[in-house]
This record gives C-alpha cells, structure tokens and sequence, in this order.
C-alpha cells in the first residue's frame, strides 16, 4: 500500500529527486497522506528530458548506443534450432494468402495450410460435452442454466472443488489439479486394462511438447564426447531435433522401415547406438506411437524388441503417445508403452524408466488451443523426480482450461449417463471421418506417377516417396545448387508437410 512512499524515499536518498514539490499519496483504501517527498509526475519528467538530451547529444556526436542483443551475442543454441511445421515454407504461404486477400492473382483462389495437425482449423466441430463443462469451469454462473447437463454441471463442480478459491483463473499446484490427477491415473489402469497407475506420477503439462521439453532438460549433460545422445525416429516430429538443437545435445537418428511401412527394426537400433557412442552418450530413446508423421501404429513385438533394447542398453524412454485414439487400420491396435513393459515382467517393469505423453491437441477431440497434456514417469530416481518437481514450479503451472479439457477427455461420459449418446456419436463421427480421410490420401497419393505412399494406420498424416526423375535432379542441381528440398529425404519432415 506505501510502495509509492517507499520508492519516493529511495530517490530522495538518491539525489534523484531534488528540488522537487512534495507529493499527496493517496492509497488503495483511499486515505490520503501527506509526503515530503518529491513530485513524481514532475521528477519522471525530468529525467525523460534528460535521458532524452543525453540520446540527442549521443547522435550529434555520431556514437548509437550499440544493442545488446544481436545476431552475434545470440545465444548459438538458438540460431542452431530448426522447425520445418513453422518454417519458410509455411511462412511463404502466409505471404501468398496476404496477397490473394489484397486482390493478387495466382493460378489458383486459396492456400491450404497442412503443415500442422490442427484439426479445428481445418472445421473439425468441437465436441459439446468437453466445451460444456469447460464452460461451467470458466463461467460457474451457468450452473444454473438448464441448457446444460448434470453431467457436464457435476465435472465442472469437482474441478472447480480442487481450485483455489474455486476459479479457474488460480494458480494450481505446479504437477496439476489433485482431482484430475487421480482421473488421468484411472483412466490409464481402465486403458491397460488394470496396470496400476500411481496419480502422483502423473504430471499435468502444457500441451505435450511442454512435457517433452522438461524431460529432455533433466536429461541432457555432458561436454564433448560425453555429451547426452538422444535417439529419434526418422522421419520425426522436428519439435524432437529442435529441442536437441537448443540444449546442445546430440541428434542420433534410427531410420524407420519405410518398406515394412515404417515399423521399428531392431538391427537399426543397435546400429544407431553403436555408431553414436563413438562421439556421445546415447542416454535416451524417443518413440513417437502412433507415428508423426509416417503414420505407422508400432505391433506389441515391436514394442517389446525396444523396451528389451531400452533395458539392455541402459537407456531412459520417452513414448510419445499423443495419438493413441487414432488407429484406422482394421488390423491394427494400440499398445501403450507401459502396458507392454508391465507384461514384460517385474524385472523390465521395475526398472526400465519411461514417460508416456498424451495431449488434448490430438485424437477426437483436436483441441490444439487449450494447450492441455499430461506425462506419467515409470521408474525415475526420487531425488530426480524432486529435481522435476523443482523444474515444473519454475513456470507455475499449466492453463487450469486446459487441464479441465483433460479431465473430459480422460473421465468422459459413461453409458449410463444421458449425455453418453451425443458425446459417442460425435466421437465416432470424428474417428470415421478422420479414418476415410486417411485411405483416401493413400490412394490419391498411389494413384499419381512418381509418388509411392503406405498405408495410413493412424495419427493424422501421410509420408510419401517422391520418385525424382534423374534427368530433373541433375537440372535441379545445375541450376540451383544449394536446394536441399528433395535431397533431405527421408530426415526432412517438410516433404510430407508440404504435401
């Protein structure tokens, strides 16, 4: 309340502030107090004005103040870091789309943006039973309105129990609301079909990237040869090689089986290791499954050949599970990490250390904006799970909307309840549409000359080989030497994002 006097007086000790009138402060309660300080108003001028000579004397003498922050004192990490799904080409279509709305012509009336899997942008509708108890969490007064369920109204109010002061708009505690702690470790013993889940394992994040970039700081150390290794899939998601880049650790990539439509091969693994310990530390593997963006859905035998690789090679393992409710393929299913551990046996289960990461950005739900996730830790060493802790308190905690949105994604309508049969319907007409739209890219794609593509068992993407005819590579390279587009395959993701 006396912060205005305090700071007057510190001037005044200063010297800033002499030959200044003195100033009435009036508090936050209204009571108005004399001071013998300066004026503020006034003395803010003064030194404005003079800052402000000072600036102009500056420039007739020919000497700018040089700027801090340049391309040279940059940290390096950070001009090193690369994200394709928001790159040139993404920002070059922004510009075509700015100039089709001025009035510009070009051969064709709009650009599709599908560099990034953002389902609403796309017109994907909103699923009402998740916006509706959103809505309760943001705006209680409608508790009262009959247009919503009991429901959706009973969700809202057990959120909203484990807020502080009841609101939405509170800090929660840095891991997560309590509540929607204990309903994300049900919902993933209801998924595996009875593995426990410990709900103080599971941490709540912002958006799954938020979770992948935490654990990936915990793990990366080390100078030079002994510097941190992280094995990626390739073809990969580039927030995992930007991620790399700005923590100064070492990209070890193992190359997906495009001719086995992108499965995991056990050899590739060993030889990626092996080669990597030559100039790193390989400490960690990241699986991304299903896969982004070859949209592969990994078999149990697959899974089991890496977590035994995990166990024999000592290495931390991190499933990207975001994509776990989109599986079209009729043959296909999907097995979580966990759960194949878990049935590996106790001596795999109680020592392999995993996270698993979902997202409420994927799915049937598509609900990029919210920025809601979460991450359950398998096995980590308690004192490295306070340091998380620790990590996790630094940005407070993630958007409470968001961990509401997860919370109705991972406790939804059940059966018995009147809201289930909308919610289902809507749920499945999504996963349909999604699933068509996913074989009807695969055959669009194989029925063009020069373009080979796999099947599409899951997530939201297609990656497909483009066939370059010689004579057209050689012009390429005659008249435009430094153009990498085509010749980064299969590690470049802007093929299948272009596309």
């Amino acid at each position: 309340m006396y912060r205005l006097q305090s700071l007057a007086a510190r001037s005044l000790i200063a010297g800033a502030l002499d030959h200044c009138t003195p100033l009435t402060l009036t508090s936050l309660t209204g009571v108005r107090h004399k001071s013998q300080g300066p004026s503020v108003e006034k003395c803010g001028q003064m030194r404005f004005l003079t800052a402000e000579a000072k600036a102009s004397a500056g420039r007739l003498d020919g000497k700018m103040r040089e700027k801090t922050l340049t391309m040279d004192t940059l940290n390096p990490q950070v001009k090193a870091v690369e994200y394709a799904v928001r790159g040139p080409i993404v920002l070059k279509a922004g510009e075509i789309e700015r100039y089709l709305e001025e009035g510009g012509t070009k051969p064709f009336s709009e650009v599709i943006k599908a560099n990034i899997g953002d389902a609403h942008a796309m017109g994907q509708q909103p699923i009402t039973f998740l916006r509706q108890v959103v809505a309760l969490c943001t705006f209680p007064e409608l508790m009262d309105s009959p247009s919503f369920p009991e429901d959706a109204k009973w969700r809202a109010r057990r959120i909203l129990q484990g807020c502080g002061g009841h609101s939405l708009g509170s800090y929660s505690a840095s891991p997560g609301v309590e509540c929607i702690r204990k309903d994300i470790a049900a919902y993933i013993e209801q998924r595996d079909e009875g593995v426990p889940s410990d709900w103080e394992n599971i941490y709540l994040t912002t958006g799954a990237s938020d979770g992948i970039m935490t654990i990936l700081r915990l793990l990366v150390s080390g100078k030079d040869s002994s510097r941190t290794g992280v094995m990626i899939p390739i073809p990969q998601y580039p927030l995992y090689s930007a991620a790399i880049s700005e923590m100064d650790a070492v990209q070890v990539n193992y190359y997906l089986d495009e001719d086995n439509c992108w499965a995991l091969d056990i050899n590739e693994l060993h030889r990626a290791y092996q080669a990597a310990k030559q100039h790193c530390q390989p400490r960690v593997i990241c699986i991304i499954n299903p896969g982004n963006p070859t949209g592969q859905v990994q078999s149990k035998k697959c899974i089991e050949e890496v977590l035994h690789f995990a166990y024999e090679e000592n290495l931390f393992v991190m499933s990207d599970e975001v994509y776990q409710d989109n599986v079209y393929a009729p043959d296909c299913q999907f097995h979580s990490f966990k759960k194949v551990l878990y049935e590996m046996g106790p001596e795999y289960f109680s020592s392999v250390e995993l996270v698993s990461f979902h997202s409420t950005s994927k799915g049937y739900t598509g609900e990029c904006g919210f920025r809601g996730g979460y991450m359950e830790v398998i096995n980590m060493d308690p004192e490295v799970k306070a340091q998380l802790v620790k990590l996790l308190s630094v940005r407070l905690c993630p958007p409470l909307a968001g961990q509401a949105a997860m919370d109705v994604i991972v406790n939804p309508p059940q059966p018995e309840e009147h809201t289930f049969k909308q919610f289902h319907q809507e749920k499945s007409s999504v996963l349909g549409a999604l699933a068509e739209k996913a074989k009807l890219t695969e055959q669009i794609l194989n029925a063009v000359p020069g373009i080979k593509c796999n099947p599409v068992q899951g997530a939201m993407y297609a990656f497909p080989r483009i066939f370059i005819p010689p004579k057209a590579v050689e012009e390429a390279k005659a008249s435009a030497p430094t153009i990498c587009f085509w010749h980064c395959y299969p590690s470049c993701p802007l093929v299948s994002r272009a596309l």
